[in-house]
């Protein structure tokens, strides 16, 4: 029997019948074995490649959703993880590692948790594996990282102060306060405590995260605490309120028009402690400057006052008989209570106020003297014209008073006047006003006889009369003498 199957004879049968003739034998056939059915085969290389391709696919889904080994997120190892598996052990290492304290015979462990300790770790391991997943092979095992979970201070502080409550003094922050007896602000100082340092211990914790085979325990030991808001602060703070208080006001210009009380402006003013930021901050009562702002009108607002000047001939100003001032309106008071909260916030007490300036104007007065000789009579003078007369008595013959124009060239309140040629001396007179040499306006008190040559040579007059000229003329005034 071959492969093929069973090889059959030759087998003859009759073409066919006839019924007229001898049978006829048909042509001999030949029948050869079927060949053997063929099987299907497959390249080698597609009976490899499949597997391959499977085992590839696999690794490079894997490689693009895990971690590459050695990588580290605040130096908890992730490697092999994906992104959410390891945040969840970042996340829990983070909270349950811990440091073991012991003071006196109080043992406690201050852990993450207990510290408020905080991190983003589903974006950490997310950066992770953006930038080292475990397909880039030359990513693998890189410089731990030093990223670090965020710790909050009043937390840590009041995890330890609850575990070693029986050591622990808490600190007084300085304060700050307003003495009416004085009208300024005072600072109560600091208290220091006694407890831990929370610092150190944070160090320890931080440190034990990244190196998880640093002892657990730490010799810690109760050291000072120094307050939130230090004397020292407060002190710096009380020296701005202070000197805003001396500067306090609303100005026009350099002018203090409406001045703030000391014990006004503490009552705007409102201070807050800020532990974190280790200050006293200020803020200021809108509602209560407003009260103040709408008065500011009537304080303000005035008409131009016109200024007067005494001159004389020569245009020198000898005086200023009135002072000149601005005429001035408050332009507006609408948002003045809003700025000037916000400027004292700041620490500025002097606010500057807009007025609209109404331009003072200025007049000159010329004064003068006028003697004249032949009616023995003074003329005083503004602008040329008499505003009072009187008699006087002039220098008698052989004495005569100079004639011509002088000015005023010093004035003496009181003196002894003589002559050491006559040989007399008169004590005492007074209201002395020198215009030419030794010659002089002055009182004449021990005599009344006037409109009579009868001086030495200087023009005497009546005690009220020479005290009213005094005051009236300044040196620089003109003189004019004559028969």
């Amino acid at each position: 029997m071959g492969e093929g199957g069973p090889v059959t004879d030759l087998i003859t049968t009759p073409s066919s019948t006839q019924d007229d003739g001898p049978l006829t034998p048909a042509p001999r056939v030949e029948w050869t074995p079927a060949p053997p059915a063929k099987r299907r085969r497959w390249p080698l290389a597609l009976w490899i490649g499949v597997p391959v391709l499977a085992l590839a696919g696999a690794g490079f889904f894997f490689g693009t959703t895990l971690i590459a080994p050695g990588v580290t997120i605040a130096g908890i190892p992730v490697g092999g993880l994906t992104p959410g598996a390891a945040a969840e052990k970042v996340s829990q290492t983070v909270s349950q590692t811990g440091v073991e304290l012991s003071i006196g015979g109080t043992t406690a462990t201050i852990t993450g948790a207990d510290m408020g300790a905080t991190i983003d770790a589903s974006t950490l391991a997310q950066a992770a594996l953006d930038t080292h997943p475990l397909w880039q092979v030359a990513g693998w095992f890189p410089n731990p990282d030093r990223v670090a979970p965020t710790l909050d201070p009043d937390e840590s502080e009041g995890a330890l102060a609850d575990a070693f409550a029986a050591d622990w003094v808490d600190p007084i922050d300085a304060s700050i306060g307003f003495d009416p007896a004085t009208a300024s602000y005072v600072v109560t100082p600091a208290v220091p405590g006694r407890g831990l340092d929370r610092a150190e211990i944070e160090q320890a914790y931080e440190a034990r995260l990244l190196d998880p085979s640093l002892p657990r325990s730490l010799d810690a030991q109760l050291v000072d605490l120094e307050a939130d808001i230090t004397t020292s602060a407060a002190t710096t703070r009380v020296e701005q309120l202070n000197a805003m208080i001396a500067s306090a006001g609303f100005y026009v210009g350099e002018e203090r028009t409406v001045p703030v009380a000391a014990d006004v402006l503490a009552s705007w003013l409102t201070l807050t402690p800020d532990a974190e930021q280790g200050t006293i901050e200020i803020s200021a009562d809108r509602a209560a400057i407003q009260a103040m702002v709408d008065t500011l009108p009537a304080a303000v607002d005035r008409a131009p006052i016109n200024g007067v000047q005494v001159v004389n001939k020569a245009g020198k100003v000898l005086r200023t008989e009135q002072a000149g001032a601005d005429g001035r309106a408050l332009a507006a008071t609408t948002g003045i209570a809003a700025g000037f909260a916000t400027q004292l916030a700041a620490g500025d007490a002097a606010y500057a106020l807009e007025v609209q300036v109404t331009p003072t104007q200025t007049t000159t007065v010329v004064r003068s003297l006028e003697v004249d000789l032949s009616d023995q009579r003074l003329f005083v003078k503004e602008n040329d014209v008499v505003v009072d007369s009187w008699l006087i008595s002039s220098g008698q013959p052989g004495w005569t008073t100079r004639q011509g124009n002088f000015t005023v060239n010093a004035k003496v309140r009181v003196q002894d006047m003589g002559n050491t040629e006559v040989g007399y001396l008169q004590p005492d007179v007074e209201w002395v006003m020198y215009f030419s040499g030794d010659q002089a306006f002055h009182a004449v008190y021990w005599r009344n006889i006037w409109g009579r040559p009868l001086s030495h040579g200087c023009v005497g007059m009546p005690t009220s009369l020479a005290k009213q000229i005094y005051d009236w003329a300044d040196v620089g005034t003109d003189v004019w003498v004559h028969a």
